[in-house]
């Protein structure tokens, strides 16, 4: 890949911090995009919960990648934490979509990644999913429609869109398994509720390198999960983090706990997600860390 000028927001977060990394280790220039007021060559301002981006300093970027929001395991659900959750992405991709499509053609990035999640599917079960599979029910599927829609006036343009639906992210830097980490090390880890549901992980150097794949391709749009091919049970995942760290996994988590500390979102943490890559696969990405031990050796 020539040297390029890639917009990242939401920088600062776990998959933008490692991907602006990335980028800027590989000698391209990385735009981040910042709340306040920008103090050096490299920021633009925008406003993502109020909807508005500087679009002026996206000219010229070459691609603008969207990974900014509200985490969604920060804290209980409350009904306004969940309007922030809403407001901090759908408003922001609106804001960046327009801005984008705003640009004078020459000056217009040729792809858009935003980002979105697994969360679009709901509920799966046992049953195995991909891209071909429609919304699910309840918060997280309905935010995810919403998400991917604000995406409108870029596509509308002519810009070439992706939608990152990205799984669990193994690191120990932040997001889930950022809280895992120090508790199985302490030797308190364990399947939450029964440990049959499914989780759909993905290494944060195979997050990364996906996302780099899918600016890179021509060709690429469309929604695409960024989840290891090899989605397991939490408890075989409890199983694989106690081999690795070699702590026993024996203090499992009623799903009542569950419920009574964490309201609503425990539901996503009780949910199952069967969630396979097969866009991703088919379009030449190959997997690093494709196992669950690999993955959580190499966060380690």
């Amino acid at each position: 890949m020539e040297r390029s000028r890639i917009a990242v927001a939401g920088a600062s977060g776990l998959i933008g911090g490692a991907l602006a990394r990335s980028l800027a280790a590989d000698g391209h220039e990385v735009v981040r995009l910042v709340r306040r007021t920008p103090r050096a060559a490299d920021e633009v301002r925008w406003d993502p919960e109020g909807g508005r981006a500087d679009a002026a300093g996206l000219a010229g970027c070459d691609a603008v990648v969207n990974l900014a929001g509200a985490g969604v395991g920060n804290r209980r659900w409350t009904d306004a934490y969940k309007q922030r959750i809403r407001d901090s992405r759908v408003n922001g991709t609106a804001a960046l979509a327009r801005a984008v499509a705003s640009l004078d053609e020459k000056d217009r990035p040729r792809v858009f990644v935003s980002g979105s999640a697994i969360g679009y599917y709901g509920e799966t079960g046992d049953r195995i999913v991909d891209e071909s599979a429609p919304a699910g029910e309840g918060f997280l599927p309905e935010l995810c429609v919403e998400w991917e829609a604000a995406t409108a006036p870029a596509q509308e343009a002519g810009v070439r869109t992706v939608f990152t639906r990205t799984g669990l992210v193994v690191s120990r830097e932040g997001g889930a398994w950022g809280r895992l980490f120090p508790l199985f090390r302490a030797g308190l880890g364990g399947p939450l509720g029964d440990g049959r549901q499914y989780w759909s992980f993905v290494a944060l150097h195979d997050e990364v390198a996906a996302i780099r794949h899918l600016i890179d391709t021509d060709g690429l749009s469309g929604p695409f999960n960024i989840t290891a091919p090899n989605p397991l049970t939490n408890r075989e995942i409890t199983a694989a983090m106690g081999r690795v760290l070699h702590r026993p996994t024996l203090f499992a988590v009623p799903a009542p706990v569950l419920r009574s500390v964490l309201g609503e979102m425990a539901g996503d943490v009780l949910g199952s997600a069967r969630i396979l890559p097969t866009r991703l696969l088919e379009s030449g990405f190959r997997f690093a860390f494709p196992e669950i031990e690999g993955a959580i050796r190499a966060a380690l």
